[in-house]
């Protein structure tokens, strides 16, 4: 039975991917269509195509290998400078002149004299970054779609102000847990305060010291500043407010990171020995906004310590060093954790369905800024040349000179191809650190 939902957890992943892919390249398609660029081409996926149907002077297909797609866009790249539109120039000048006089040649074969008007670089500067920005605009909306989902409509499990558990025992350096002893007993250790005031699981905390609390942060700081020694603390128990004396005490605790992570640290700082519980909590849709700007904020931050990050993941994967739990995962990892989390057994669908949605948004809001670097192949690449193509019309005009005419982006191929292989490489990588050192939900 796990197995079978894990293989079901992959279809769904694998299916996921492949919508926001083939979304992307509608948010290309359309407006190039309605903008009169002749489309040969619409395909999800890589590899040898499984299925392809033509309608009207357009094939679409799906590929085998669902992990990327595109659009072929007749006149990708403008003339070499001084030909008639028509002509390639009639030498070449070194290894990188042949690659880009072939690229300009095989998209110079793609336009019929019927097209000749409907060629791609043609295009005013403005409706060209229209059509590339037009994908990663589809992912951006899907991640905000599957995101008010999740926050609004399904409710993320939240650490409320409710005790979840009370700690036994007051954690020392041989009992990090605060658990009991064998016999049932503290000892060597002293039962927590929560213990000693008579806390229970169940309570819900409506004040801390005299600072009222509603949510588990405020309960933290209210504890944080609380005095040591006896404090009043009200609970709701069974419908009625009830007032307990909590007799504070102080703790060697460990120091986590922004993501959760132990840093190795410790710190001396009041303890009471209780964790929230957790109930699921949905939030007002304009909340939604705030927290994907939250988390752009720090994928941006990701993506440009990418080369850095993916050094990490290179030692990590070949030497005894463990794997990062909050580093790079790759296609294969994602699959692997959205396996494990539809296989659960004890936790609720409606849980299984938030991860795995949030999953795919964040997936979704990765794509729509990763393919705005400003590097070919990516989109990005393609605004930067028709930014670059309005900044030099526009001096040419300040300076009433000749049209300067379309940025010739052929002369960045073999940065393109550089970049490409890049790409492949980095996939590669994590491909190999996803089954060799693979992160699982358990860590």
């Amino acid at each position: 039975m796990r197995l079978a939902l894990e293989v079901l957890g992959w279809l769904i992943f694998l299916v996921g991917i492949g919508f926001s892919i083939g979304l992307h390249e509608v948010g290309h398609l359309l407006p190039a269509k309605a903008f009169g660029v002749k489309v040969t081409q619409y395909m999800v996926g890589f590899g040898p195509t499984v299925w392809s149907r033509h309608r009207g002077e357009t094939e679409y297909g799906v590929k085998v290998v669902p992990l990327g797609g595109y659009i072929r866009m007749i006149g990708m790249y403008p003339p070499a400078p001084g030909s008639d539109g028509t002509m390639l120039r009639a030498s070449t000048t070194g290894r990188f002149s042949a690659l880009i006089d072939d690229a300009r040649k095989q998209s110079l074969e793609e336009v019929t004299p019927d097209a000749v008007d409907r060629v791609f670089y043609k295009l005013p500067v403005r409706k060209r970054i229209v059509v590339m920005l037009g994908g990663p605009t589809m992912n951006l909306v899907l991640a905000f779609l599957l995101f008010t989902i999740v926050l609004c409509g399904i409710g993320l499990q939240t650490a409320t102000n409710r005790v979840g558990a009370v700690v036994p025992c007051v954690p020392t350096a041989t009992n990090v847990d605060g658990a009991k002893a064998a016999d049932g007993s503290c000892a060597p250790s002293t039962a927590t305060p929560a213990v000693v005031g008579g806390l229970r699981v169940g309570d819900r905390i409506v004040s801390f010291a005299g600072t009222p609390v509603s949510t588990w942060e405020e309960e933290q700081a209210a504890i944080k500043a609380a005095p040591s020694g006896d404090v009043p603390v009200v609970v709701e128990r069974d419908g009625r407010e009830v007032t307990l004396t909590i007799p504070v005490a102080t703790a060697v605790r460990p120091v986590y990171d922004a993501n959760g992570a132990p840093t190795g640290a410790t710190e001396t700082r009041n303890f009471v020995g209780i964790s929230p519980a957790l109930e699921r909590q949905t939030v007002a849709v304009s909340a939604v906004p705030g927290y994907v700007w939250t988390l752009t904020t720090a994928s941006v931050e990701k993506i440009v310590t990418l080369p850095a990050r993916m050094w990490d993941l290179v030692r990590q994967t070949f030497t005894d060093e463990p794997r990062d739990q909050n580093g790079i995962v790759g296609i294969v990892g994602a699959g692997r954790i959205t396996g494990e989390a539809v296989a659960l057994q004890n936790t609720p669908v409606l849980d299984k369905t938030a991860f795995v949605l949030g999953l795919l948004a964040g997936l979704n809001l990765f794509l729509f800024l990763f393919n705005l670097v400003p590097l070919l192949p990516l989109d990005g690449g393609h605004v930067a040349g028709a930014l670059w193509e309005s900044v030099k019309r526009g001096w040419a005009r300040l300076r009433h000179r000749p049209d300067p005419g379309p940025v010739d982006i052929a002369k960045a191929l073999p940065l393109t191809y550089a970049m490409s292989i890049a790409l492949v490489l980095m996939g590669a990588i994590t491909v190999l650190a996803d089954l060799i050192k693979p992160i699982t939900l358990g860590g």
